[in-house]
């Protein structure tokens, strides 16, 4: 089949995810001479509106994995997305722990929008809470995998006939109704709750107010960057770009979380490719 585009489409808050998907994406359109479009919804205006596709479309299409899901706050953004009989390629990016069942539950999820799935994929991106845990990934083994990657699934689609897609791509993870969100638990097996836990902000903050802009849940206030106006997902965003390293946690059960993930899980975790 031809494909007249190839789009990448990813919530990324520190970039992990978008390097992953434009990587496999843009191998894609390049091996299909199909016309390359991006776009990232991570930021509160661009979710906004609805996405909508055509059946000549291959869509790549990334989230991160939080606490082993998707992350619940993109659910509603998600279902409103029409895929319009567009063939899929779902992508979770992970901090090097495991995707539990992110994977599958973005595959039903985009099955159900209207897409087509034909390969998937769960890569491993740097973590959120970490500047050690799987430091600088996806690396340049991982994006010559997801350059790869894109090249499978552009043969894989070029060799479909119109409108016969099959069955939705196999995965891992367990089919619906899906395992609960990891919780972290401490060394008496206690939950270790931190969702309420929001990031502080230092003497060097020079109120530059970039915090704010990348906040993807639009939480920081413009005019005092040191207030939430909303949750916090822990995304990292914040304390990852800020240029003067202001934003910070000193919150007990998300510091032993941290250092719990940073001793433990040293060993390099590889992508995982479905196609």
């Amino acid at each position: 089949m031809e494909a007249k585009r190839v789009w990448a489409v990813y919530f990324s808050a520190t970039g992990t995810t978008r390097r992953a998907v434009s990587a496999a994406a843009g191998q894609a359109a390049e091996e299909l001479g199909a016309e390359f479009l991006q776009f990232d919804f991570t930021l509160p205006a661009q979710r906004r509106e609805p996405l909508y596709f055509s059946p000549r479309d291959l869509v790549v299409f990334g989230t991160p994995v939080y606490a082993g899901r998707v992350p619940n706050v993109l659910l509603k953004y998600l279902s409103g997305v029409r895929g319009g009989g567009a063939a899929a390629v779902p992508m979770v990016v992970y901090g090097n722990r495991d995707y539990d069942d992110a994977l599958i539950e973005l595959r039903d999820i985009l099955e159900k929008d209207g897409f087509h799935t034909i390969a998937a994929a769960a890569f491993v991106g740097e973590h959120s809470f970490s500047d050690v845990l799987a430091k600088g990934r996806p690396d340049s083994a991982d994006l010559e995998l997801a350059r790869n990657f894109g090249r499978s699934a552009a043969e894989k689609f070029r060799k479909m006939e119109e409108g016969s897609f099959g069955a939705p791509i196999a995965v891992k993870g367990t089919p619906f109704p899906y395992r609960g969100y990891y919780w972290p638990r401490d060394r008496k097996g206690n939950p270790v709750d931190i969702r309420r836990v929001k990031p502080l902000t230092g003497d060097g903050c020079v109120n530059c107010g970039l915090c704010a802009r990348v906040c993807p849940m639009g939480s920081i206030s413009p005019e005092n960057v040191r207030e939430f106006t909303g949750i916090c997902i822990k995304c990292g965003a914040c304390i990852k770009k800020c240029p003067q390293h202001a934003k910070y946690y000193d919150d007990a059960g998300y510091l032993y979380h941290r250092n719990e993930l940073e001793e433990g899980l040293k060993r390099r975790a590889e992508p995982e490719l479905f196609a």
